[in-house]
């Protein structure tokens, strides 16, 4: 393996290793996987656009390139594709926004409890702390989360899958809401939230192809 290439297509085919490695627990994953990802309440197409989303929030290269390739085999186009990544995008980015309720508080040194719901409403502060870039992000969360290609039902289940790779519990919250209020059943939150959970420990296996080639190398 080449010291300066930590990514490449061809690294992916050591993954059957760890099978010998750790047959148990992989055959386990693998069952899970396969079952997460398979038509229930949801079909497979949105599962993987949701697998795409997701695999754009862990940033693993391996779980981009599998699942892009079987969502082309789902029928899903460049604009579905897109529309999934940019809901990511604004979860990622709306997770640390969020969270800045709690920078808020912990500067102010004013509540002993970490989390609670109203906290979020503190987030408006932030448009006169920060104004410009308050206001361009809502800006840019509001048009991520519009209907498009895909519906405001199927983007709102990507955002629940995304929040709860972020583990941002005000998205958490926020976004199921909005699934609710669009129609969504609680079987299909379920779903979309297993195919994060899917995804999140698939990034950590697919990443166990880059612990091979660096425990092989000299």
């Amino acid at each position: 393996m080449s010291n300066h290439n930590l990514y490449q297509k061809s690294y992916f085919n050591r993954l059957p290793e760890l099978g010998d490695l750790a047959p148990e627990a992989f055959k386990a994953f693998v069952e899970f996987d396969q079952k997460a990802v398979a038509p229930g309440k949801l079909p497979a197409k949105l599962k993987e656009i949701i697998a795409i989303a997701v695999a754009h929030t862990t940033g693993c290269p391996y779980c981009i390139e599998v699942h892009v390739n079987n969502a082309r085999k789902q029928e899903v186009t460049r604009e579905e594709l897109s529309e999934s990544i940019f809901v990511a995008a604004a979860l990622k980015a709306g997770s640390a926004a969020a969270h800045g309720v709690n920078a808020l508080n912990a500067y102010e040194s004013t509540t002993e409890d970490l989390y609670k719901k109203s906290y979020f409403n503190k987030i408006k502060e932030f448009a006169d702390l920060s104004g410009e870039a308050f206001q361009s992000f809502m800006d840019f969360d509001k048009k991520a989360m519009k209907a498009g290609v895909l519906s405001a039902k199927e983007k709102e289940l990507i955002a629940v899958a995304v929040a709860h790779t972020t583990g941002c519990p005000y998205c958490i919250d926020i976004h199921t809401n909005g699934a609710k209020e669009q129609g969504a059943s609680k079987e299909e939150v379920a779903e979309s939230i297993f195919v994060a959970t899917a995804l999140k420990a698939g990034s950590a296996l697919a990443h166990s192809v880059n612990a091979l080639n660096a425990y092989d190398t000299e």
